[in-house]
């Protein structure tokens, strides 16, 4: 698993940066590899749609809103995805900003885009559990009007503190910090809903819409 450069530079805000800043960046990013790997654990649930939302009743989870029930309108499970890269690397940023704020900056957006390769790693196993299904992106508690207070169910339902050592604080923020939860939808039709695009999609490499020179919206 690699750390996509552009993202890390675009985590820096740096985006198409080149020569010094992208060499030291992609310095980095070979030490962070060398050091850990994000971990993850995905954990499917069935969907039931009522009026108040999308049910996930395994879980305990009901999920309100618009976004849950357009993301997941045509899927009949969910994935619940947490990808971390836990304790090591916030102690190895506490050490790095100790010592050289510029490069724990780096550091720091480096991690960002790793623990995103790691989402998308996990995104394309779900992929292949489920040959000629759709899957959804990736959308997470605190996103549009998804309640961010989801977090603290979401890591219970897949057991998450025991797996991987996370928690949420006390206002729902997540510990460690470069750690993600994300609901991937399983369907049997394509998405109409989109949040990231086809780019980030785990389907992008087999996905029959695209072979035919279209997107999940049918353009």
């Amino acid at each position: 698993m690699r750390i996509d450069i552009d993202e890390a530079l675009r985590y820096l805000g740096a985006a198409g940066a080149d020569g010094g800043l992208r060499a030291e960046v992609e310095q980095v990013a070979g030490t962070l590899e060398g050091r850990l790997s994000p971990r993850f654990v995905l954990k499917e649930f069935p969907l039931v749609h009522e009026a108040s939302g999308v049910a996930l009743p395994g879980a305990g989870m009901l999920l309100p809103g618009g976004l849950a029930r357009r993301m997941l309108a045509s899927s009949h499970h969910a994935a619940l995805l947490v990808c971390t890269l836990g304790a090591e690397f916030e102690a190895m940023y506490r050490t790095w900003q100790a010592r050289d704020m510029a490069r724990a900056v780096i550091l720091d957006a480096c991690g960002s885009a790793y623990v995103e390769a790691g989402c998308d790693e996990a995104g394309e196993r779900l992929a292949k559990m489920h040959p000629g299904a759709y899957c959804t992106d990736r959308f997470s508690p605190g996103y549009g009007d998804l309640p961010l207070a989801l977090q603290d169910d979401f890591l219970r339902a897949v057991d998450a503190g025991r797996r991987l050592g996370v928690q949420a604080g006390p206002s729902h923020l997540l510990i460690p910090s470069k750690t993600v939860t994300a609901f991937i939808g399983i369907s049997q039709e394509p998405q109409q809903a989109r949040v990231r695009g086809c780019a980030h999609c785990a389907l992008r490499e087999n996905c029959a819409l695209r072979k035919g020179g279209k997107n999940c919206e049918g353009q």
